[in-house]
């Protein structure tokens, strides 16, 4: 393994050379400027397996050198280190993630040799070689065409009550069963449904299918609420709300068993018309969950204006927060303003046992995530609720 550093102050440097040393990595190379190692990567950057860098250097900071590191495609792993504040540490890793380098974590100064031998663990320095998932897009004429012939599947991940563990209610998440590419998930192909205009035709295929699914929950004694992620495009067409109303009608399901989730970041656009569509679908009793909240510019605002009564908290905010004392008062902060303002709490993202006491210590309603069940088709659920109900009592007990 190859190893180097970037960082201006040579003690660090020897100190930084001299633990990995010890940890018996035998390839480290020592830059005491992101200028100096970038001209030694170049042409080279590949042979980087992991890179450990200070964000506060003279000349090019820290923060560039990630720019350059990701325009040049650096593949390896990268550790970031600094001794300022936690949460500068903290933007600035979010910030390497979004430009795709591949962040092991991050290390404060004076830096410890445990904390190091934890970061170069086999396994994280394999993950960090792999290359990339080819992710392949789609062009509107072909899903346009697939929608038609049916190809759309839905899967769907349950949700469950934080006081008694009980399932309240699915998420609906469209799969593409392609003829040749197998399942395709939503990021590939929802932006050419949007751009494509074929938005409107795959969310009604989307909503029937989960009305059929849902009447058929109801008919085996399964009360369900069904939540369906709706487009901005939807929430302009100044029918859509009879649509919805009138699929409901025709599948013989309780209106008031549908949720329609949008995206915090899609809401804008035309107020005017927007109002008039979300006001009707809540007059029809039809549920409006704001999603992804907290990852936009004008929350307030939104709650403000639009008569949502469901508010679900990003998995950002939710992942480890029992362990972050930001994260933690994030929620705190919004799950009070949740409940002041009448709202239903949903937190997605609840990946393991810690984030799921830390969120019903919190007063959250409803858990969401791998922690309880993957998205899975609609014939597995009733298998699935079977065995759930053992881990629920365990649960239920253990709280």
């Amino acid at each position: 393994m190859k190893v180097l550093i970037v960082d201006d102050d040579r003690f660090t440097l020897r100190l930084l050379t001299r633990q990995l040393t010890q940890l018996g990595v035998d390839g480290v190379l020592a830059c005491e400027s992101a200028s100096a190692a970038l001209t030694l990567i170049d042409g080279q950057i590949d042979s980087v397996d992991v890179l450990f860098c200070d964000l506060n250097m003279p000349g090019m900071d820290g923060v560039e050198f990630l720019r350059h590191l990701s325009r040049h495609g650096y593949r390896g792993g990268l550790v970031l280190i600094s001794g300022e504040d936690v949460r500068v540490l903290d933007s600035v890793r979010r910030l390497a993630s979004a430009r795709q380098l591949q962040v092991l974590g991050t290390l404060r100064k004076p830096v410890a040799l445990e904390s190091i031998r934890a970061l170069l663990q086999p396994a994280a320095a394999g993950a960090a070689r792999a290359e990339p998932e080819f992710r392949k897009r789609y062009e509107a004429a072909e899903l346009r065409q697939g929608v038609r012939q049916g190809q759309l599947v839905n899967h769907y991940q349950p949700k469950v009550a934080f006081s008694d563990a009980r399932v309240v209610g699915v998420e609906t998440l469209v799969r593409w069963a392609h003829a040749q590419d197998g399942l395709v998930f939503p990021d590939q192909f929802i932006a050419a449904a949007e751009s494509g205009g074929v938005i409107e035709e795959l969310t009604d295929a989307v909503l029937h299918v989960a009305l059929r699914d849902t009447r058929s929950w109801n008919e085996s004694g399964l009360d369900l609420r069904c939540a369906i992620n709706v487009s901005m495009d939807n929430l302009v067409a100044l029918d859509f709300p009879d649509r919805v109303a009138g699929a409901a009608a025709r599948a013989g399901v309780p209106i008031a068993q549908l949720v329609l989730e949008v995206t915090e970041s899609q809401l804008m656009h035309d107020t005017l018309s927007l109002l008039d569509i979300v006001s009707r679908l809540r007059l029809k009793r039809i549920g409006l969950s704001i999603d992804d909240f907290g990852t936009g510019f004008s929350s307030l605002a939104q709650l403000r204006d639009i008569p949502f009564d469901e508010l679900k908290l990003d998995r950002s905010f939710v992942r480890g927060a029992g362990e972050n004392a930001e994260l933690l008062a994030i929620l705190r902060a919004n799950l009070g303003m949740a409940r002041q303002l009448g709202l239903r709490s949903v937190a997605e993202g609840v990946e393991t046992a810690g984030d799921w006491a830390c969120l019903r210590d919190l007063g959250c309603d409803v858990a969401q995530g791998y922690f309880i069940a993957r998205p899975m088709p609609a014939d597995r659920l009733p298998e699935w609720m079977a065995e759930w109900e053992a881990r629920r009592t365990h649960l239920v007990n253990k709280s």
